[in-house]
């Protein structure tokens, strides 16, 4: 029987916080070139032109206090609002808004995930992302034979980028444009509760990424890696046959 060398708590996170920082550093910049390349900004500031036409026309500003208020400012107040609401010009731009910010988010992060997540790991064998190379920790299969790029992509792109980071920060995108309300906020907390429970609370402490993909992180340093299930199968016999030479001693 060969023994599950899982790596520790300690390298696992220490690992993960440096993949981390360099995913959200390389995300951040790659979101930083796809706003300008888009043009993002230019309907923010037409936003922010139309609102400032309806706090001139109407008399007010951003730090009007609604229930301070007379009777008759609040008529004109929620005649301003309804009027920039149904304006086409800012409907156009919020619109715009929202689909760029998906845009913007959801393809510069899956472009950091498939490099640092999906070919780096395959380019080191063992699914070893650069942090775990530097903590000397290794993925493979529940059953010790070394992870394939199917199993690398559904790990790191169906498991950490879509379920684990883009299910959350679509629905917080969703809920700042109001399009999503109590039914984002259960998205949200229910992924986050779900990787807590799994993390914290089961017996191999598994997240969601390797509960999906059956694979599970251990030691490089005393965990045998098999690069074939039929390797594994004769390396086991080999060992049973060892056992029962010793046997009949």
């Amino acid at each position: 029987m060969l023994d599950l060398q899982r790596a520790n708590m300690l390298k696992r996170i220490s690992a993960a916080i440096f993949d981390f920082i360099l995913l959200v550093t390389l995300a951040v910049g790659l979101m930083w070139g796809a706003s300008a390349a888009l043009d993002y900004d230019s309907y923010e500031k037409k936003l922010n032109d139309r609102r400032e036409y309806y706090y001139e026309k109407y008399g007010f500003d951003e730090s009007t206090q609604f229930d301070k208020l007379t009777d008759e400012e609040k008529e004109q107040y929620k005649a301003a609002k309804d009027e920039y609401n149904k304006d086409k010009e800012v409907m156009r731009a919020v619109q715009m808004m929202f689909n760029l910010s998906l845009i913007i988010v959801t393809f510069p992060t899956l472009l950091a995930f498939l490099i640092l997540e999906f070919f780096v790991p395959l380019l080191f064998k063992n699914g070893q992302t650069l942090g775990k190379k530097i903590f000397g920790i290794a993925v493979m299969r529940v059953d010790g034979v070394r992870v394939n790029g199917v199993l690398m992509f559904a790990r790191s792109i169906l498991g950490k980028f879509t379920v684990e980071t883009m299910l959350p920060v679509l629905a917080v995108i969703m809920l700042f444009f109001g399009i999503l309300g109590l039914a984002g906020i259960v998205i949200v907390v229910g992924i986050i509760f779900a990787q807590i429970v799994l993390v914290l609370f089961t017996k191999a402490h598994t997240p969601i990424h390797d509960k999906l993909a059956q694979t599970v992180t251990v030691d490089m340093a005393s965990q045998m890696i098999f690069d074939t299930h039929e390797e594994l199968v004769a390396y086991k016999n080999k060992l049973q046959a060892e056992n029962a030479d010793k046997a009949a001693y």
